[in-house]
């Protein structure tokens, strides 16, 4: 049997999901919770294996819910149903410990069907969202990779430069953090920017990001 517990600051549709997932002889839903405070006390009381989570809700929001929740002793397995399937909030809400990524008009038999598949760990993602993830995927990748050749004449040092504009740190701060003198760090910026045909120091951040220099 499998616990579940619904979570949507909209009535009506805990409701529909009720009447949708309520038929299956396999699905016992423990609870639901309408902000992302109340879903995470219905989890710790109620210890579901499973949740399907809003993004948007007032007050506490899903994905700040899923990173609580996922911190938890024995977390239950979460899956995202949303209108939304944008790349960023796909990629967001996998980043974040959900296993599963599902649009709010997925069919209800494929929604009980993807639900047995998700409580078990794996991902489940709807078609329009796995599109969309591919997609991003690779214009990332190919980002990547412009990005890897456009600094590959760079200097070691140079590279550390570029990794804290990515940060956007400013001078000050990146002289700090790499022991050198302002009047050091303002001519390695200036050659560094001058080898990337920069013409400030955004579009070089910019760079440094798609290349990975930076942390996600």
């Amino acid at each position: 049997m499998i616990r579940l517990l619904l979570v949507d600051d909209e009535r009506m549709v805990c409701a529909h999901l009720r009447t949708i997932l309520g038929g299956a002889e396999d699905i016992d839903i423990v609870g639901e919770a309408y902000d992302g405070a109340e879903a995470l006390e219905h989890v710790v009381r109620h210890r579901p294996d499973l949740v399907l989570l809003d993004l948007h809700m007032p007050g506490v929001d899903g994905l700040t819910a899923l990173r609580r929740m996922v911190r938890l002793d024995a977390p239950p397995k979460v899956v995202v149903l949303t209108t939304i399937d944008t790349d960023d909030h796909v990629l967001r809400a996998l980043h974040t410990g959900a296993v599963g990524f599902l649009l709010k008009d997925t069919p209800p038999e494929d929604l009980v069907a993807l639900l047995r598949v998700a409580v078990e760990g794996n991902t489940v993602l709807s078609p329009a969202a796995a599109r969309n993830l591919i997609g991003a995927s690779a214009a990332r990748e190919t980002a990547r990779r412009e990005a890897r050749h456009t600094i590959r004449d760079l200097t070691e040092q140079e590279t550390r430069i570029l990794a804290c504009l990515g940060e956007g740190m400013s001078n000050a701060q990146i002289a700090a953090r790499l022991y050198l003198t302002e009047p050091t760090v303002k001519a390695y910026v200036s050659r560094t920017l001058t080898k990337l045909s920069c013409t400030n120091r955004t579009r070089a951040g910019l760079i440094a990001h798609n290349a990975g220099l930076t942390p996600d």
